[in-house]
Order: C-alpha cells, then sequence, then structure tokens
C-alpha cells in the first residue's frame, strides 16, 4: 500500500461516532467519518473500512460501491465473508481483541455447568436451599479442539484448575506444554475426553467436526462446550445425545443462530447457553481502538496491514 502524506490524507469508516471518538487523538492526515454501511457512503473512497460489529446485514453490498483499501472486521471470525467480497478486497480479521473475552467465557461456561450453577439459580429463583455435590474442574480430562489464538488462551486459564489438558488441531505439535493431535486422531482424543472446548473457526472445512460419532466417542456424562461456531456441532446430534443423558452441553454460539424461541435446546436438561457474547465484555473498546490505530499507523507509512486473512 502506497505511503500517506499530508497531500493524500488516510480516509477511514468506523461504524459508530463512539468508535470515532475512542481513537481520538490521531495524527494530522487521518480523516475518521462515520458510516454505518447501511446509508449511502459518505465518500467515494476509503484506505481502511470498519464494518459494524457482529452484524454482515448489507455490508457486501455497501462494499461493493466504494474504493476500498483494507476491510478491518472487528471480529475474529470470517467464514460470513469468505468467498463473498468484491474481487481484490484486502480483510483483516480482529485477532489480538477477542481472545482473552472468549477465553473466560469458555472456563466460566465449563466451571458453571461443572459446578451446576444453573441447577443453583433456577432454585434460587424458588427460595429453595438444594445443596449436592457437583463434578467440577479439578482432574477432568479436557480436549481443546482448536488451538489458535482463542484455544491457547483457554489453555493458560485452565492451566491452574489442574485439569488433564489435550488439544486437538490442524496437525500435531507439542505447543506451550500442551500435547496437541491432529484432527485424525479426534475419535481416540475424545474418547478420553470429559470436557470438550471447542474454539475452531467456521467454514465448510470445519462443519460439524462435533457429528453423531464424535459425540458417541465422548464418554456419557461429557460436557460439550461450544465458542467457536455453531456449525462446528450438529445441532440435531447434539439434541439426541442430550435427550438421552449422554452429554451436556454449553453453548455461546448454536446452529441456528439465533436460536429459535421454540428450540429444544432451550429447555434440555443439561444445556447452557450464553447467546453469543464470548467478546462481548469492557476489553472490547479500548483493544479494538488500539488495533485500529496501529492498522493506520501501518498504512501511513506504506506498511503491510496487520491480521490479514483474505487477499493481500
Amino acid at each position: 500500500m502506497k505511503r500517506v502524506t499530508s497531500e493524500t490524507p488516510l480516509i477511514v469508516s468506523v461504524p459508530t461516532a463512539q468508535l470515532r471518538s475512542d481513537l481520538q487523538p490521531l495524527p494530522e492526515g487521518v480523516d475518521v467519518v462515520v458510516w454505518d454501511m447501511k446509508d449511502a457512503a459518505p465518500r467515494d473512497r476509503f484506505d481502511m473500512v470498519v464494518p459494524p460489529y457482529m452484524s454482515m446485514d448489507g455490508v457486501i453490498e455497501a462494499l461493493s460501491t466504494v474504493e476500498v483499501g483494507l476491510v478491518q472486521s472487528q471480529s475474529i471470525g470470517y467464514d460470513n465473508v469468505e468467498g463473498r467480497l468484491p474481487d481484490g478486497l484486502v480483510f483483516a480479521n480482529a485477532s489480538s481483541v477477542h481472545e482473552t473475552a472468549t477465553a473466560e467465557l469458555a472456563v466460566a461456561l465449563a466451571l458453571a455447568a461443572q459446578r451446576r450453577l444453573p441447577d443453583f439459580v433456577r432454585a434460587q429463583d424458588r427460595g429453595e436451599w438444594i445443596g449436592g455435590g457437583a463434578t467440577g474442574l479439578a482432574d477432568q480430562r479436557v480436549t481443546l479442539l482448536g488451538f489458535g489464538g482463542v484455544g491457547r488462551a483457554i489453555a493458560a486459564r485452565l492451566k491452574p484448575f489442574e485439569v488433564e489438558l489435550r488439544a486437538v488441531a490442524s496437525h500435531g505439535r507439542l505447543q506451550d506444554d500442551v500435547e496437541v493431535f491432529p484432527l485424525g486422531k479426534l475419535d481416540d482424543v475424545l474418547a478420553e475426553t470429559d470436557i470438550l472446548i471447542a474454539s475452531l473457526p467456521g467454514g465448510d472445512a470445519t462443519r460439524h467436526v462435533i457429528d453423531d460419532a464424535a459425540l458417541t466417542a465422548l464418554p456419557d456424562g461429557a460436557l460439550v462446550v461450544n465458542v467457536g461456531r455453531g456449525p462446528l456441532v450438529d445441532t440435531d446430534a447434539l439434541v439426541a445425545h442430550v435427550r438421552r443423558g449422554r452429554i451436556r452441553a454449553a453453548l455461546d454460539v448454536t446452529d441456528p443462530e439465533p436460536l429459535p424461541a421454540d428450540h429444544p435446546l432451550w429447555s434440555l436438561e443439561g444445556v447452557l447457553i450464553a447467546p453469543h457474547v464470548g467478546g462481548a465484555t469492557d476489553a472490547m473498546r479500548p483493544r479494538i481502538a488500539r488495533l485500529l490505530r496501529r492498522q493506520i499507523d501501518r498504512l501511513r507509512a506504506g506498511e503491510e496491514p496487520l491480521n490479514v486473512v483474505i487477499g493481500g
């Protein structure tokens, strides 16, 4: 990308006035405009466009109406844009922004399910003191399905809980003192797994990687936690296993999503659902602003942008 000079200001669009404010102060020669991508573009050219968070409604169509150097997502996942972007566009994801918050929720979901917190909340609503034991996390065999940025962040937070930790990813290796098995070994690893935590990205390559065969490989009473993408799990197969009392689930993402009000996952015993809020903490605003400032600095210097996952 060419170096930006005072005669050629860097033009950036962001979807909200709040995000524009969070970016301040910026150096001279940077023009930040608010564009929610629902109305007509306020410029015919942008060096960087930041789409709305968690919504691609109209984004692809809007991008086709302007000249754009870089599309900077506010999310880690990009399966909803792959193959749909106008030709020639460069797309960067938001690695470094959401890993910590998503890992927090993954551990929270696992801990809540293992320590029966949903049962206790429902009992509190009834004014009932139910007592009883729980499995907990200590000494449980935990498998991380996916060992990218989110998976490694989950691993770092799980280690103090004294679990037996392994991972399964695209290729086997030893990383961060965690033994990572290749995907071809998934069923073998699942047979010795008490808690499966999935953080893989979406897309055709990972669709239904947790299918009926994978769920069958898990021992009775195992917990499936999904903080990746809903289609990683075959929902019909999961419902069938949960109904039989074989498997429990704690899900931040579902397929379909949003989950319809009449879907059986809402009411099945042994299922805990969060509404896709893995990255939605107060840490997001300063972290996305920090990433955008770094991208702006790199574009101004004529350097390649960070986190490019499509194009470039």
